[in-house]
């Protein structure tokens, strides 16, 4: 049976996990890593995203994720496929990599605590993991968002937000004082945590106060029928692709018929091609469909020569 949609809106806060088909490895070498980051930040471009925390474990990933653009299944089935199919590129592998079904955890990020505890639940994974020494510090561990966290803005990749966690420190500007504070409170954090205040953030499909509970419940009323595969789960998506198509055909003064009638490999079009596959979620078949440029396959090809020619 497919899987219900997870709630989504504009500025909801996610705590998104999921792991490897079997619980087996994810990550092979600090390569894959590396692969999975590149393609995270892809994503982020693509969707608006906002990252607050991210842990990389051996089998699995935990990921805070603000969406303004209430595009979490979008992105999600991006991310998910596009790494599964670099992994298996790299490796001469084939089929699935990822379980199949990812966790989503809707968060109340209103200033009430809930974002502190599920962003401090991710980075002190690697410490329950026992990846970590007691003797080593927490920022050790080079596969989390918590040492870019102790690193100036410019030196932070730009899909990770840090303001709305140090605020919850109580710590409202980003300076190397209010840093070292954090780094502190993070090791105290470490050394006083209880396994069972993780529970909620475990269990459950939100964290959050009754009334962000009872919010979330109103809000869903109606779409109980919606599931995963549904047209709802790509609307949001397919309406701005759409709208850019239409923008930029009326910038270049074109009509359908326009478009229709210029070659497959035509420039122009493949201008707006590059643009929506670096900005959208949206598959080659679409693109190819939407811009009448042939085969999925024809399109990356063309793609693919376009870019070794820049």
């Amino acid at each position: 049976m497919a899987r219900k949609l997870p709630m989504e809106y504009a500025g909801a806060v996610y705590h998104v996990m999921n792991r490897g088909d079997r619980r087996e490895p994810i990550f092979l070498t600090d390569q894959d890593r590396l692969l999975f980051l590149d393609t995270l930040a892809e994503a982020c471009r693509k969707t608006g995203w906002q990252a607050h925390a991210l842990c990389l474990m051996p089998n699995h990933f935990h990921l805070v994720v603000e969406t303004p653009g209430a595009n979490l299944v979008a992105g999600m089935k991006w991310l998910l496929g596009t790494y599964t199919s670099r992994f298996n590129r790299r490796h001469k592998l084939f089929g699935h990599l990822f379980s199949g079904r990812y966790k989503a955890l809707v968060v109340d990020a209103s200033g009430t605590g809930y974002l502190k505890t599920v962003c401090d639940y991710v980075h002190l994974n690697p410490v329950r993991a026992k990846l970590l020494t007691p003797a080593q510090k927490l920022s050790r561990y080079r596969w989390s968002s918590y040492p870019a966290y102790l690193l100036p803005a410019r030196k932070r990749p730009p899909w990770l937000r840090v303001d709305r966690l140090l605020g919850e420190h109580g710590l409202p500007c980003d300076t190397p004082a209010a840093r070292r504070e954090f780094a502190l409170r993070m090791e105290a954090r470490r050394a006083a945590e209880l396994d069972h205040e993780w529970k909620p953030v475990r269990r459950g499909w939100c964290l959050g106060a009754d009334s962000f509970r009872q919010a979330l419940l109103e809000g869903m009323r109606g779409r109980a029928g919606s599931h995963h595969g549904g047209p709802e789960r790509r609307e949001t998506e397919e309406t701005w692709a759409g709208q850019m198509v239409a923008d930029e055909l009326k910038r270049r003064g074109w009509t359908g018929q326009d478009l229709a009638q210029r070659r497959k490999g035509d420039g122009q079009k493949l201008k707006l091609a590059r643009r929506l596959r670096q900005e959208t979620t949206m598959s080659l078949n679409w693109i190819a469909k939407r811009l009448n440029m042939g085969a999925a396959g024809s399109l990356a090809s063309l793609l693919r020569h376009a870019g070794r020619k820049r």
